[in-house]
């Protein structure tokens, strides 16, 4: 029963820093949505960004759970803040991160691509309460205070965060061997066809030339016999009609 009872606080505990959690990430919105083009440029753009802007929300700095009007509206405020028209003097940076932003965009937009993004996010969540579960069973096991630092909601939501993180970069990680491992299939199969195509070809150019050197030995074949057959009944004409004369007898 007093496991049962800490296991549940464990969980109302957890539940609670989410609630807490999301409550700061609104608060960090506002203060986000007034920071200038060039500290928005540096965030998208930032070391580690290829796998950071993964969580297309992350990159347009909403929860997950807004609606979709209201992610547009925040998306047009970044994206005049990074457009490059409105960083002329980082021109390429400023036009890099609007790239982000927009993909971001594209992707929220796009009901099947949003519905995976949700199911990786829900998926992190479950993950992070299970590992932060775990965490306490060790340390009720060995003897301890079944407290820990993921208690305190700062080091709750960074945890979540990282593990967000980390759980997009897999599935990311995982897409791209699955691509390359089938562009390898791909490449193979294309250079068996070409084989098999070449195999084909040349077939073919052999039955063709077989069929020509066939029909011009045919024809010297033809007019060999034919010049043959003409010698041999001249000969045959000119023999017939010697007449080898008579021997005459010796008289005595």
């Amino acid at each position: 029963m007093a496991a049962s009872t800490a296991k549940l606080d464990g969980l109302t505990q957890n539940e609670a820093h989410f609630t807490t959690f999301m409550e700061e990430v609104k608060a960090i919105e506002e203060r986000d949505a007034v920071l200038t083009p060039k500290q928005q440029i540096d965030r998208l753009l930032r070391p580690g960004s290829t796998y950071f802007n993964l969580n297309p929300f992350e990159v347009i700095q909403v929860p997950p759970d807004m609606g979709i009007d209201d992610i547009k509206k925040k998306y047009r405020r970044l994206s005049i803040l990074v457009h490059p028209d409105k960083n002329i003097n980082d021109r390429d940076r400023a036009q890099k991160a609007f790239e982000v932003l927009t993909n971001a965009m594209k992707i929220v937009e796009d009901e099947e691509k949003r519905t995976s993004m949700l199911a990786i996010i829900q998926e992190a969540k479950e993950k992070n309460e299970f590992l932060l579960e775990e965490k306490r069973k060790k340390r009720k096991k060995e003897g301890q205070s079944t407290e820990i630092e993921e208690d305190d909601p700062e080091k709750f939501k960074e945890t979540l965060y990282k593990t967000t993180v980390k759980l997009f970069a897999d599935y990311e990680i995982r897409r791209r061997e699955l691509a390359e491992r089938d562009a390898v299939l791909r490449k193979r199969e294309r250079e068996e066809e070409i084989v098999q195509e070449e195999k084909v070809k040349k077939q073919k150019e052999w039955e063709k030339e077989w069929e020509v050197h066939k029909s011009r030995d045919d024809r010297v074949e033809s007019w060999r016999d034919f010049k043959q057959g003409g010698k041999k009944k001249k000969k045959i004409k000119n023999r017939m009609a010697f007449k080898p004369p008579k021997p005459k007898l010796e008289q005595r």
